[in-house]
């Protein structure tokens, strides 16, 4: 089944959820621009690590435990499997994972007339940019290198819950417009910054990447890529729309959601 939202899911901000809609959706981003930046330019996806407590910040594990689904082994009679006395077991080597490494990818333009050098970053925030730790340390510190070089940088942030961690100026941005998600543009060695704010309601932006030199901007839209992530991951299946969402909506919100939702359940029926 298609999203039935006319721009992003808000149940796909889940944090149980996001991870997933996040990695693939890198990857279709770096193909769509693919088809418009040959010859000259290519669209890579990159790789930033940093090391994360097993157990976050706050003690509770990285992935919730809603996306965890406990099992015991049973037997044909609908027993418990026990592991028989007389076998004699290998002994395991013991790995301490209380830390673990996390890779988390954003797509960068590639000039193939300059060796390769990175014209433009597009970042897609995850969760873990937004609050406090080593992901948005991490972040920050890609930010950073990127705003003191040549290199454009384009951030999509499909989340409303979690402290701004965008390049733009908080005050700039939310002080002056009403927006639940914000894609930002800055150009290298400009103080501007082009930004695209969109409502729940509102469809997601198609917006301006800039390459180098003198070469024209190309488009990028947002929403196919949303979409193909949501279709392949099957998060359809996977979502209980009858559900309050999570990250919360306001009464309104939450009003319209159910409304887009019997309507398509109606439509399914016909």
């Amino acid at each position: 089944m298609a999203m039935i939202f006319p721009g992003m899911d808000p149940y796909l901000e889940n944090p149980a959820i996001f991870p997933g809609i996040h990695s693939r959706m890198v990857v279709y981003l770096a193909d769509q621009l693919a088809t418009v930046l040959h010859p000259r330019y290519v669209a890579s996806v990159g790789d930033r690590v940093y090391v994360e407590s097993s157990l976050g910040a706050t003690g509770h594990p990285i992935i919730p435990d809603v996306w965890v689904r406990h099992a015991q082994a049973r037997g044909a009679s609908g027993g418990v499997v026990a592991v028989a006395d007389e076998v004699e077991l290998d002994q395991p080597l013991l790995i301490d994972a209380s830390r673990l490494e996390i890779k988390q990818h954003y797509v960068e333009i590639l000039d193939r007339e300059s060796n390769m050098r990175v014209v433009t970053v597009i970042e897609l925030v995850s969760p873990t940019n937004k609050y406090a730790g080593p992901g948005r340390e991490s972040y920050l510190l890609k930010q950073r290198e990127v705003l003191n070089s040549d290199t454009h940088l384009v951030e999509i942030d499909l989340l409303r819950r979690g402290p701004h961690v965008l390049a733009v100026c908080d005050h700039l941005a939310s002080g002056r417009l009403k927006y639940d998600y914000l894609v930002s543009v800055h150009r290298a060695h400009t103080p501007q910054f082009e930004i695209y704010p969109r409502l729940l309601r509102d469809p997601l932006p198609r917006i301006r990447v800039p390459l180098a030199g003198n070469d024209p901007d190309v488009g990028l839209s947002i929403r196919p890529p949303l979409e193909q992530a949501y279709q392949s991951g099957s998060y359809d299946q996977r979502i209980d729309y009858s559900q309050p969402c999570e990250p919360p909506l306001t009464i309104e919100q939450q009003a319209w959601v159910d409304t887009l939702r019997t309507a398509a359940s109606d439509s399914e029926r016909i």
